[in-house]
């Protein structure tokens, strides 16, 4: 993929920034969930490199694709967490085309660049099967009483606010719903799990939780196009990506965009394990000669490398189907995301084979690698559930 100057130099700056202020500490810091101010902290530095969801930078950040990806593969080459817990806090762009109850609510912190937001899909017995939800939206005059339950939500315990997926009883079809914690309160509850351990994943539960009309989002959509606005002021994206939001339903044209940059995290996750590999093949001696020069180190080595550079060809070939606004886009994100999750389990996988006793260690960041490598498969749609979109978009048949 071709760069622009401007885009080299981000990420020469991006580099820089992580290797000077996140790799040292990244290891300890990873141990638990991001707290609200750990987030912000890291948030606001960000902005300075124009990587965020505040009004002012997200224009910039989302509007200039390859810019996004740079930013998920390199951060994730140094912390997938801080990665995933950035990027699900997207929903916090559509706050202020919310209801005025939920604008001047959250006015301040948008305003300050502290407005952190979730994403909440998934359901306790619903698994990857989002196309029915069972958290119901019920319309009762100016307002939606949502009743439900979500699960693995990024960011859950320290969003602001919450765009929930929920089916709408009034036009029998499913929605989403910007809920923010001051004037419509739900209740979190934190998640234990293998990786992306800094995330602050957890339950939402929603009891009559009420919401103005204004708060749905092909509400927010209307409203704003009735007033005159595009709908890349919404979404800022590229103007092709944009259309995808008009072309799909909108929790479709999410995900494509979100898978994406998931396969670009597997890159990223790649990269790191095969630059320790490589430097410890060379480094690590074995009966008087580096390791590297055994011929089923260099296999190891060999599909690494190919696992990786494969997988960022088709990552990159996805991105451009985005700019072009292409049809395909949606089967190519799931296709890349399939592939690259797993094979950056794979990768990580031979990395610490490679380092033999020393990849076992929990000090050593080759067993970080492997279990955010592990995690990557399931997010966003299992590798199953991308096989079986792939197999829609090819067939015009659902398994599903």
């Amino acid at each position: 993929m071709q760069l622009t100057d401007e885009q080299r130099a981000f990420r020469e700056e991006l580099r820089e920034y992580l290797d000077e202020n996140v790799e040292p500490v990244v290891d300890e810091q990873d141990k638990e969930p991001f707290t609200r101010a750990e987030l912000l902290e890291y948030v606001d530095d960000l902005r300075e490199l124009g990587v965020g969801f505040d009004p002012e930078t997200a224009e910039s950040y989302f509007g200039d694709l390859r810019r996004y990806t740079i930013c998920s593969e390199e951060m994730s080459r140094v912390w997938p967490s801080l990665n995933v817990a950035l990027n699900m806090s997207f929903p916090s762009l559509f706050a202020q085309f919310a209801s005025e109850t939920t604008r001047d609510a959250m006015r301040p912190k948008l305003n300050a660049g502290e407005c952190i937001g979730c994403l909440a899909v998934t359901e306790p017995g619903g698994g990857s099967d989002t196309a029915r939800p069972r958290t119901t939206a019920r319309k009762e005059g100016d307002e939606f009483v949502i009743n439900g339950e979500k699960t693995w939500v990024g960011n859950a315990q320290i969003a602001d606010v919450a765009l929930v997926v929920a089916h709408d009883e009034s036009t029998d079809s499913q929605d989403m719903f910007l809920v923010d914690q001051e004037t419509a309160p739900f209740e979190t509850e934190g998640i234990s799990k293998l990786g992306w351990k800094a995330v602050p994943n957890g339950h939402i539960y929603l009891d009559d939780v009420r919401v103005p009309v204004d708060n749905r989002l092909s509400m927010m959509f209307e409203n704003a196009i009735m007033e005159g606005k595009d709908i890349s002021d919404i979404v800022p994206f590229p103007e092709s990506v944009t259309q995808l939001f008009l072309d799909q339903k909108p929790l479709n044209a999410t995900f494509s965009f979100m898978r994406t940059g998931m396969a670009f995290m597997a890159v990223g996750i790649m990269q790191a394990a095969f630059d320790e590999s490589l430097a410890y093949a060379k480094e690590r001696e074995t009966f008087g000669e580096p390791i590297g020069q055994h011929q089923l180190i260099q296999e190891k080595l060999y599909d690494i490398k190919c696992a990786l550079e494969t997988s960022r060809c088709l990552a990159h070939r996805v991105v451009e189907l985005l700019e072009e606004g292409s049809p395909d886009a949606r089967m190519m994100s799931s296709l890349a995301k399939g592939y690259a999750c797993e094979k950056s389990v794979d990768a990580t996988s031979d990395a610490i084979q490679i380092h033999g006793g020393e990849g076992l260690k929990t000090e050593n960041r080759l067993e970080r690698y492997y279990r955010d490598a592990r995690t990557m498969p399931i997010p966003d749609g299992t590798t199953e559930i991308q096989k079986l979109i792939v197999g829609k978009e090819l067939t015009g048949m659902a398994a599903y």
